[in-house]
């Protein structure tokens, strides 16, 4: 018979050894992970953050020509879905005229077999048939090439139009993917920012306030080179007008602003067209270095993550980062100078 005795018990000196044990490994192991990663300091948060921001404007241009795009095609399906109704109302028109000259052949003595077949199936099949043609008259011929035109030109812009609302939902998508993107970096900034103490928050509040405020001085030195253009000039004035107000992702004015909305504002005061993000601004006039830049060119920076006005002695009035408002800094603090380009 098999035996039922219990199993032997772990003693418990070895349970208390094993926990014991336990408890040591993860408290070197946590103490491991506190090592490998102390809390970073004000200034190496201040660094992440900026970085994170950085990042966060080149997402946002990014969403901001998706957006731009989704609003183009937006129009054009709008205009294309007019045609097609436009067309069909005059394809409807034509068939029914041509209903009418079989009325009236019908009245006469009958209709005319081809005509007949033209008026119950696709013209498009018959068109082709010299010898059907011959038996109609010249002006059914002529009537039915215009229902045959207006058939294939309708069927081309129903095409195009099927093919825009394609690209607007791929689009739509791309746009969601940006949104999510910028929301990200800002997010991880915040988590970033809300690591530092309530003193360590508060002297980098007041380091960007005083920053701020030196910025803001609408009567900073800004020299006295002459403008490259009476509209350059202009929207450089547009610009200074708008000296205090908030940096927001996506702002176009007149209430806030990101980098490329200000300098599409200013410009638009100044009667001129650009482009909506940095990528496309880049193209919106003459590329120029440097020691080339005149007031109210524009200067980029950062890989194309970031746009200013170049408002003379070595200025750049700009919208910043979030957080900042729209004030005049120093070219060399803004980062990587990539070229200027004069509209």
């Amino acid at each position: 018979m098999a035996s039922h005795r219990r199993p032997k018990q772990p003693s418990r000196t070895r349970v208390t050894v094993l926990t014991a044990t336990a408890a040591a490994a993860v408290a070197l192991t946590s103490q491991g992970a506190a090592q490998a990663a102390p809390k970073p300091s004000k200034d190496e948060v201040k660094s992440k953050v900026d970085k994170l921001y950085e990042d966060a404007g080149r997402a946002t241009d990014r969403y901001n020509g998706a957006k731009e795009k989704q609003e183009k095609l937006e129009k054009q399906i709008g205009a294309l879905q007019d045609k097609v109704a436009d067309g069909q109302e005059e394809l409807n028109e034509l068939r029914d005229g041509l209903g009418s000259m079989a009325s009236a052949q019908y009245r006469s003595g009958g209709i005319d077999p081809s005509l007949q077949l033209f008026l119950s199936s696709d013209p498009d099949d018959y068109l082709d048939k010299a010898s059907t043609l011959d038996q109609l008259s010249s002006q059914q011929v002529d009537s039915l090439k215009k229902i045959q035109k207006k058939q294939r030109d309708l069927a081309q812009q129903r095409k195009e139009a099927a093919g825009k609302l394609d690209d607007l939902a791929d689009t739509r998508t791309e746009l969601g993917k940006k949104k999510r993107e910028v929301q990200g970096k800002l997010g991880e900034a915040q988590r970033l920012l809300n690591t530092l103490t309530a003193k360590e928050k508060s002297d980098l509040a007041a380091k960007e306030k005083q920053r701020a405020s030196r910025a803001a001085d609408k009567r900073a030195d800004l020299g006295d080179e002459a403008p490259a253009s009476n509209r350059g000039a202009a929207a450089l004035s547009a610009a200074a007008t708008q000296i205090g107000k908030p940096y927001v992702s996506g702002g176009t004015g007149p209430n806030s602003y990101d980098c490329s909305g200000l300098t599409q504002w200013a410009y638009a005061q100044a009667g001129v067209s650009i482009s909506r993000t940095t990528y496309t601004q880049q193209n919106d006039g003459t590329r120029i270095g440097r020691g080339e830049l005149k007031p109210g060119d524009l200067v980029f920076f950062n890989n194309l993550a970031h746009v200013g006005f170049y408002a003379g002695n070595g200025q750049v009035l700009h919208a910043p980062k979030p957080g900042a408002v729209v004030r005049y800094e120093a070219i060399g603090y803004l980062g990587d100078f990539q070229f200027g380009v004069r509209v």
